[in-house]
């Protein structure tokens, strides 16, 4: 009889059935480690003490997955594992549309070693969003499977093992080389529903364990199908955060499926109006033809200062209204940056080049990170080099200085410390795998990335997946900020806006400042349907970078992410400045022990929406706001008086409609600041 024991411990991440991942597709077969968001099955409960393993280790160690992977890692394969080929020999429709049920006919042919009575194949279709999961059970039911072989004698046991997963065993004599199966995926009258998202080359993952030990080897080539987008239903605008006087700027608008996706089937006119004419100088309209795919860019003008957004309307109810644009001749400029997120390549959606068009020409980005977890997902990256090569060649195509700038970059995904995202500022760098000895803390990472122009992000630090271990300082060359915002929710502290499920005591962004680490914030989506900037638009809650910065380069905004001069936000584009006198966010600012200090504040706040309150919060405390009576620009000045050394100070944004953006702090400190 078949088991799931035996037949899911394989290659390298593959977990058994009966263990549910952690964050992620429960009993899928395969560790995924996505976001809870976006409408996958709920993660296991993270208790304060994740384990009751004895072993030395921070609190919210999660030592079960690691034994997990460190397992696979160590698998022998036997010659005859991952045997063979597998392709697709019919799929109606060809190219499904989201969710959109279907039938597709897989082949498979036996290797040159054969398969073993007791030996299993296994169909994994693509585990993380939405595909049905083949049964064998209910004819009528969703994922309806058949399975048949075109040789004699041969008996086959079918069944369902996980979340997407099918294992097929072989319990009759030994296969032969050459000899065939089919696997009808979608076989009954329900078909099988695909991908909820759109995306290229969606995976049907055939392998193979050739000898009936329980240990399988994924084939080199799986079969896939392209998802369509859905019918329009959504429509976005996008403008930069900050525009000068005089200057001609992009105006991006996009008409989307339900889910975000791109690649609609649209034609059509979208009309325009600004709501400041004298600030900002726009088209009437803007015609999409069915070649656009419901994509364009025309070009606008900033006119006087000012601040101003664009309403949008189309046919069939199609409305939106854009981020809001500040006209100034001196104010800094914002640049809007996800730094965060995931390709089919680990658990996420889509290939590279789809995830950067998406960045770019959609949400309308000036930053983009494409991060790949190191080791989580269906090929591990770090054993990848063709993978590797493969980000690192479209994260070079798509840089475009002066407009668009992306970096190269990857998820140090450990379980025992938390998850980090690493970016290099210098080109291609190495994929350092925690899973690896030489890489397994967060002081061997900082220590690999000398000589480099890197920086590292902790992320979802209060809980979720897995908590940061907070009581290892970081280190302030490569890490001077954190990620407070992300799909998974919010990690600022208990009182913030959605906060992050399952949130682990003392473990809040503000319990690390109360260390006296003096960390700037970012927001970044984490995003895992292949939507970078715009993860929101299918999830409760997403988040973006504020980047403080003059220049779309790759210097400029490492410069300023390594100063701080930046802010969080849930995903809503809000523009916000923050100083204390002449001291911007992100600032330290010295101050003689013993004494304090009395310093203006100076706040200017324009939402997306309605904004419901501003807050200042000081040294843990919101210890002061404004009401802003559902104003959508606010800015307010006031004095903060008997400022110490050890203090910190930031600003809190929340619109009505759940909308966030926090200024990263600026501290105080009794040290003498090194020279400039």
């Amino acid at each position: 009889m078949l088991d799931a024991t035996m037949s899911t411990r394989a290659l390298h991440p593959i977990a058994t059935a009966l263990l549910r991942p952690i964050c992620a597709l429960a009993a899928c077969g395969w560790l995924v480690g996505c976001s809870p968001r976006a409408g996958e099955p709920e993660p296991s409960p993270m208790p304060e003490a994740a384990s009751d393993d004895a072993r030395e280790g921070p609190r919210t160690a999660r030592w079960e997955v690691v034994d997990m992977l460190r397992d696979s890692q160590a698998a022998q394969f036997h010659p005859s594992d991952g045997g063979g080929r597998a392709w697709l020999d019919s799929a109606k429709p060809e190219h499904p549309a989201v969710s959109e049920p279907g039938r597709y006919r897989i082949g498979f042919e036996v290797g040159p070693l054969g398969i073993a009575t007791g030996g299993v194949v296994t169909l994994q279709v693509s585990p993380f969003w939405g595909w049905s999961t083949p049964q064998v059970e209910e004819s009528d039911a969703p994922g309806y499977t058949l399975v048949s072989c075109d040789a004699a004698e041969v008996l086959l046991d079918a069944q369902t093992l996980g979340e997407q997963l099918l294992g097929i065993e072989n319990t009759g004599r030994p296969l032969a080389p050459g000899e065939r199966i089919t696997i009808d995926y979608g076989a009954g009258p329900a078909g099988a529903s695909a991908d909820r998202f759109a995306e290229s080359g969606s995976r049907f993952w055939i392998a193979v364990d050739g000898d009936g030990d329980g240990v399988r080897k994924l084939l080199p080539d799986a079969p896939g199908v392209d998802v369509a987008a859905g019918p329009p239903a959504l429509l976005v605008v996008h403008v930069p955060g900050v525009a000068r006087p005089g200057e001609e700027i992009p105006v991006s608008v996009a008409v989307l499926d339900a889910t975000g996706s791109s690649g609609v089937v649209f034609e059509g006119e979208i009309a325009l109006a600004t709501s400041a004419p004298d600030t900002l100088g726009i088209p009437p309209q803007v015609t999409l033809a069915p070649a656009d795919r419901g994509v364009r860019r025309i070009p606008a003008r900033a006119l006087a200062p000012g601040v101003a957004w664009i309403e949008a309307s189309g046919p069939d109810g199609l409305t939106a209204r854009s981020n809001p644009i500040l006209v100034t001749a001196d104010g800094p400029r914002v640049l809007w940056g996800d730094l965060h997120g995931h390709s089919a390549l680990s658990d996420g959606t889509a290939t590279p080049e789809e995830y950067l068009r998406y960045a770019r020409d959609v949400a309308a980005l000036d930053v983009i990170a494409l991060t790949d977890h190191d080791h989580w997902g269906m090929v591990p990256l770090s054993e990848s080099p063709e993978m590797q090569q493969a980000i690192a060649a479209a994260t070079e195509r798509f840089h475009a200085p002066g407009s668009f700038v992306t970096l190269d970059g990857y998820e140090w995904t450990s379980w025992i410390y938390g998850h980090r995202h690493v970016l290099y500022f210098d080109g291609a760098g190495p994929v350092h795998s925690s899973l690896d000895p030489r890489f397994e803390t967060p002081q061997q990472l900082w220590a690999a990335l000398e000589g480099r122009e890197a920086l590292t992000f902790a992320h979802h630090s209060a809980g979720g997946p897995v908590a940061i271990d907070w009581s290892i300082a970081p280190d302030p060359r490569f890490e001077p900020l954190t990620e407070i915002a992300s799909v998974h929710g919010s990690s600022e502290s208990a009182d913030t806006v959605d906060p992050i499920y399952d949130p682990v005591a003392d473990n809040w962004v503000r319990d690390a400042l109360a260390r006296g680490y003096q960390l700037g914030f970012v927001g970044s989506g984490d995003s895992h349907d292949g939507h970078p900037g715009l993860s929101q638009l299918a999830s409760p809650t997403g988040g973006l970078a504020g980047i403080v910065a003059e220049e779309r380069t790759r210097e400029s905004v490492l410069a300023a992410l390594r100063a701080r001069r930046s802010y969080a936000t849930n995903g809503p584009r809000i523009l916000l400045r923050a100083a204390l006198g002449a001291h911007p966010m992100g600032s330290v600012v010295p101050v003689a022990q013993g004494t304090g200090l009395d310093l203006p504040l100076f706040v200017h706040a324009v939402g997306t929406g309605p904004i419901a309150r501003v807050e200042l919060v000081r040294s843990g405390e919101v210890v002061d706001g404004l009401d802003a009576e559902g104003r959508l620009e606010v800015a307010l000045e006031r004095p903060v008086e008997g400022l110490r050394a050890g203090e910190y100070v930031y600003i809190r944004v929340i619109q009505q409609d759940g909308g966030a953006a926090w200024s990263s702090p600026i501290f105080f400190t009794g040290e003498a600041l090194p020279a400039q």
